[in-house]
């Protein structure tokens, strides 16, 4: 491990000193907590890698400027400084090494902007969920990632299909189909992953989840308009680790989790999830109608990982869902209006293969190729119409990365393509292929100043070709870091919304040529770190031009021709001195669209949300306290009301470890906050253009939910 640090750091500042005519000193003092002096040290600056001596001491002779130097030892975390080297002169720099508790923790990077640079330099900002708070929403909800990513502040968990369950996530107000999902940077969940894909996703696995918000198009392409989500895997350890987890719910759910991890060699690791989760089809409030559909779902994911120790890695991941789900009228109720039964049904068959490897070139360059391949299969059924369709998504990219001075730079090409097949509505199909080439370049200026720019050129095969800048600045100073982000990009729309989602393609009309939508973000991070105490202020806005929308009561798929619009900000506040940890977050969204010559706020939007959320922790167990507020949200073909009302949601969670076992239980919602508790029903009294019964979810469905069990790991 230790070799594959140097070995990556020597390839990001390799410099040809040479030829440089005016040098400058720098004697570098390396040491611990405690003072002591640290031997054996690498100490690597301008592509040359120095040794400490018995006294913790090298003497380094690089070129003036502004020069990166980065020191690292085994049990040590390695650590990175800038030094303005002056000609002629000697300087004197001390460094305090930290202890590393695993090897793990040795190196954090950020699979999300390509660079790979630790989280606090990044220019723009990425906001991650580290494994204990995934372990967190885990014990909330085993079978899928929707907890984690709703109480994630500026990400709302949007439900899509009442009746099954379907959900997107929008991120600062944009529209679901905008938020690019990756799996360790892959493309696994295709290009623009169902509201069904969502939930078929178990957090056990999942080491850390990574957030970039606004237009994120100059990284990934079409499908970033909105920001990327990135679930990044556990890697295997030292030693085997196997992890067992049941959850019962007091609303019929159940689920039984496996996770395996073996170190098959000292370079080959594997990991292994398997997941069996069912739902029992429950109607609440006792109408007829199913709140929660039955589903029946498996899940397995093997990962295999390959190290060479000397910079070249392999990882290979391989997917498989399969599930059933039915909702619409409960077995043997009918319509009110029509006296007669109205299933609703999906059944799902996905499989999904990805590779990433990597390896040093000429001991200069880092040299990155991934690929994916991932299928699946629906049918559909709406009432008395059965839709059947297929998806498909291919994707291959090849980098090169490398480091100049104060840059550190990444150049790539990339081809994605995309494809849809509804069986039964032949006229719906697509076949898109995007080829694309980019580059990014990020320079440390000052110590204080770090700027990352970044540019791709991609050509639709629809929609034409396209250019993405994005620009972001760091500053730093006394504890205050502030980025600067602005970037635009475009989405190559397709007839997959998340209404369509809901309703199907059968009665969906489409009346002139779709054209490609563009966006434009723009934000500002300012964020203070005081002990134990973290703010940040977030103010963001963007405008999406050619916004696509379905007119619901003509259920006809168009092109806006006025902008959508959407600001607001993010306020989040931290307290973490150990066992206590503390969250307050409040988020405000402006979201417009004018449609008609009617300007208003974007449906199933609230300006306000607000979240608290309090934790208590050490090895024997936990104990935390939640509570959510979301505003009032405009609604939309509703004939019960125009307006939703503000609601709260209150949950506790308690675990504790019992010799090998660690129990836990969680009750979610418990102020037992429904939609139907206001005085409109989820049924229409009418069948909807688009062929729906009920009208759109703005609050829970399924209310109090109690669920518990039992983890075990050996």
């Amino acid at each position: 491990m230790r070799s594959v640090i140097i070995a990556l750091l020597a390839l990001g500042l390799v410099g040809d000193v040479t030829g440089q005519a005016q040098t400058g000193s720098v004697r570098v003092e390396v040491v611990t907590g405690t003072s002591e002096p640290v031997a054996a040290a690498d100490v690597v600056a301008e592509g040359v890698t120095y040794q400490t001596d018995e006294l913790g001491i090298a003497v380094l002779d690089v070129p003036a400027g502004v020069v990166q130097v980065t020191v690292v030892r085994e049990g040590f975390v390695p650590i990175t400084l800038s030094i303005d080297v002056v000609v002629g002169r000697e300087q004197r720099v001390s460094v305090e090494l930290a202890q590393a508790p695993t090897v793990e923790e040795e190196v954090t990077v950020v699979a999300s902007t390509r660079t790979e640079r630790r989280i606090e330099d990044q220019p723009m900002r990425v906001e991650v969920l580290n494994r204990e708070e995934v372990e967190e929403k885990m014990l909330m909800t085993p079978g899928d990632i929707g907890m984690l990513l709703n109480e994630t502040g500026g990400l709302r968990v949007q439900t899509t299909s009442p009746s099954l369950g379907a959900s997107s996530v929008r991120i600062q107000g944009m529209r679901g189909r905008y938020t690019r999902f990756l799996s360790d940077g892959l493309p696994v969940f295709g290009s623009q992953p169902s509201g069904i894909g969502l939930l078929q996703i178990p957090p056990m696995d999942l080491h850390q989840v990574e957030v970039v918000k606004g237009v994120a198009s100059a990284f990934y392409g079409a499908g970033a308009l909105g920001g990327v989500v990135n679930l990044l895997s556990r890697r295997p350890g030292d030693e085997p680790e196997r992890e067992v987890l049941v959850n019962q719910t007091t609303r019929g759910g159940t689920d039984g989790l496996l996770w395996l991890s073996t170190p098959l060699s000292d370079r080959w690791g594997l990991t292994f999830l398997g997941g069996g989760h069912v739902q029992d089809q429950t109607d609440v409030d006792g109408d007829g109608w199913s709140d929660l559909a039955h589903y029946e779902r498996g899940v397995v994911r093997p990962r295999l990982f390959w190290d060479d120790g000397q910079g070249q890695s392999f990882f290979l991941t391989v997917g498989t869902t399969v599930e059933n789900r039915n909702g619409g009228t409960q077995p043997g109720a009918v319509l009110p209006a029509t006296g007669v039964p109205y299933p609703k049904a999906l059944e799902t068959r996905r499989f999904d293969v990805g590779m990433l490897w990597q390896m040093l070139a000429a001991r200069r360059y880092v040299v990155t190729a991934r690929a994916t391949t991932a299928r699946q299969w629906h049918e559909h059924q709406f009432g008395e119409v059965r839709e059947q369709d297929r998806h498909g998504t291919d994707f291959a990219e090849v980098t090169l990365r490398g480091s100049t001075g104060r840059h550190t730079w990444v150049g790539g090409l990339a081809v994605e393509r995309d494809t849809y097949d509804p069986t039964d509505l032949p006229h719906f199909a697509y076949r898109y292929t995007t080829p694309g080439v980019f580059v990014q370049d990020d320079i440390d200026i000052r110590p204080w100043l770090a700027l990352s720019a970044s540019g791709r050129l991609d050509h639709h095969s629809e929609y034409g070709t396209f250019f993405s800048p994005r620009v972001s600045a760091l500053l730093r100073s006394d504890g205050w870091s502030t980025r600067l982000s602005t970037g635009s990009g475009f989405f190559g729309p397709s007839v997959l919304t998340e209404e369509t989602e809901a309703a199907g393609l059968t009665r969906l009309q489409v009346n002139a040529p779709l054209q490609a939508e563009r966006g434009r973000s723009v934000s500002i991070d300012v964020t203070r770190t005081q002990g134990p105490f973290s703010y940040t202020a977030t103010f963001f806005g963007s405008r999406i031009a050619h916004p696509i929308k379905i007119d619901r009561p003509t259920y006809t798929l168009q092109n806006l021709i006025e902008p959508t619009t959407n600001r607001g900000v993010e306020l989040l506040g931290l307290f973490r001195r150990s066992p206590f940890a503390l969250t307050a977050s409040y988020t405000y969204v402006q979201s417009r669209e004018t449609e008609g010559g009617v300007t208003s706020d974007v449906e199933l939007t609230p300006r306000h949300s607000v979240g608290l959320v309090g934790m208590w922790e050490n090895e024997d167990g936990r104990v935390g306290v939640e509570w959510y507020h979301t505003g009032r949200q405009r609604l939309e073909d509703n004939p019960y009301r125009g307006t939703s009302e503000p609601y709260n949601i209150v949950g506790v969670l308690i675990e504790r470890r019992v010799g090998p076992l660690r129990l836990f239980i969680n009750g979610e919602n418990l102020t037992d906050t429904r939609q139907t508790r206001w005085d409109d029903p989820s049924l229409r009294p009418d069948r909807a253009a688009d062929g729906r019964w009920t009208v759109d979810a703005w609050a829970p469905l399924d209310g109090r939910v109690i669920n518990g069990g039992v983890r075990v790991g050996f």
